[in-house]
């Protein structure tokens, strides 16, 4: 990220927090009451501090997208646990490998999607996924096969976690908050493209699906690969049945197969919308 301005005559913070490795070893300068307070990981970390958190989680990522130049993105939600096909298999679930086609085709709808915001310089139509691995790290695989950059929005889990290698190192963050992390991939979507996944992949669905449906968000794309995978997982012509949504409802999303299906949907939405 940029550095502070230098067009006015003070000094900038990141001068004041190397000074203070220059103070003189006191009880006063060792005390915690005396280090500056944006450099104070201990009182940073305070319950009381948490609406500052949430502020500092929306800002950073707003402002390096921001510099980046980057206004659009294509956000790809699937399983962490679906396997690269061609890697050998060690999944314990039989049903796991079933699903291995849709790592290729995140992989091959991300390259496809990924040649085309590089004609955009970058700009428009970058793939953003969570950055773990599975069907997030095919996303960013298939941005990086075509020379591209792409987005991931890492979470700190209890378990060890780390980024994919695909992500572009400058556009991969890290998240505590869900809430937040969750409004990042939704304010620049341009299309969302969900595949087969569980308990995050079906939250991240719903809440996209929540949001359009009670009119805070606009209606874009909402692609679900694998129509085989997903009526077996929700029942959806029973909730319209139930009266629990309306019929209408169940056009808010479309399903697709291949990343040629998904690509033609995108380029067919302003007439839909």
């Amino acid at each position: 990220m940029k550095d502070e301005p230098r067009s006015h005559p003070f000094r900038n913070s990141t001068q004041d927090v190397a000074t203070a490795d220059l103070i003189p070893d006191t009880p006063q300068t060792r005390a915690p009451a005396y280090r500056l307070a944006f450099a104070d990981a201990e009182f940073m970390t305070r319950s009381d501090l948490r609406p500052v958190r949430l502020q500092l989680e929306l800002l950073k990522p707003q402002l390096v997208l921001d510099e980046r130049g980057i206004n659009s993105t294509i956000v790809m939600f699937g399983s962490a646990r679906i396997p690269d096909p061609d890697q050998p298999q060690t999944a314990k679930v039989p049903q796991l490998a079933e699903l291995c086609r849709y790592y290729n085709e995140a992989r091959r709808f991300a390259a496809m999607m990924t040649e085309r915001s590089m004609a955009e310089y970058g700009r428009e139509n970058v793939v953003m996924t969570g950055g773990g691995p599975g069907i997030m790290a095919a996303g960013n695989r298939g941005a990086a096969d075509a020379g591209g950059q792409s987005i991931g929005l890492n979470i700190v889990l209890p378990h060890e976690q780390a980024p994919n290698p695909y992500v572009t190192p400058d556009l991969c963050f890290n998240f505590h908050y869900f809430a937040i992390r969750k409004m990042h991939f939704l304010m620049r979507a341009r299309a969302i493209c969900i595949f087969p996944g569980g308990f995050g992949t079906l939250d991240e669905m719903f809440e996209s699906l929540t949001l359009i449906q009670s009119g805070r968000m606009k209606r874009i794309p909402i692609l679900l690969f694998g129509r085989t995978f997903w009526d077996r997982i929700i029942n959806w012509q029973a909730l319209a049945e139930s009266g629990t949504i309306s019929e209408k409802d169940l056009d808010l999303f479309r399903y697709v197969e291949t990343a040629e299906e998904a690509m033609a949907e995108i380029d067919g939405w302003p007439a839909q919308a």
